[in-house]
């Protein structure tokens, strides 16, 4: 079950339901996008449980329209013979230059969109996708390498203080 953290920006109630940590170590983000998502009534039911992985989901444009793949809801424990689909495509809700924006990125370049964080903004679900570029495996090494020398350099500033 997801972590859920719930604060408050602008007087808008934010409640975060999942992160892609995952997205962040292996893609460089270049730019992101807050997006609503289409969904049936159970799978915001589903949702607000905290149920939903997103590790493995990526969102790709088809015919103008954004859609969102290998997002797994599971199926609400109260619903019906009318609960969802686990892993279904479900459609982004974007406006249109930023629909061709997008397709005009990842058609030119190697680019990919990651969802990176699924959160409710009042009662509105909402995804925050990032146009992505992957990491090289030495990409990564220098990465925590840098990280790694930061964290040591803030340690010896405070031992020194």
């Amino acid at each position: 079950m997801a972590k859920t953290t719930e604060k408050k920006t602008d007087g808008i109630y934010i409640k975060n339901i999942a992160q892609n940590r995952k997205a962040r170590h292996d893609y460089e983000v270049i730019d992101t996008w807050e997006t609503g998502i289409e969904l049936t009534g159970t799978e915001v039911k589903s949702l607000r449980l905290g149920k939903v992985n997103i590790a493995d989901s990526f969102a790709e444009i088809y015919k103008g329209q954004v859609w969102l793949n290998n997002l797994h809801i599971s199926p609400y424990e109260h619903g019906n013979r009318f609960n969802h689909e686990m892993t279904r495509k479900r459609r982004l809700l974007m406006h249109k230059k930023e629909i061709e924006y997008l397709f005009r990125q990842t058609d030119r370049q190697p680019l990919t969109l990651i969802p990176l964080s699924i959160y409710f903004k009042k009662q509105w679900v909402k995804i925050q996708i990032g146009l992505c570029k992957g990491l090289k495996k030495y990409d990564k090494r220098q990465k925590i390498a840098e990280e790694d020398s930061k964290r040591r350099l803030a340690a010896l500033k405070k031992m020194r203080a």
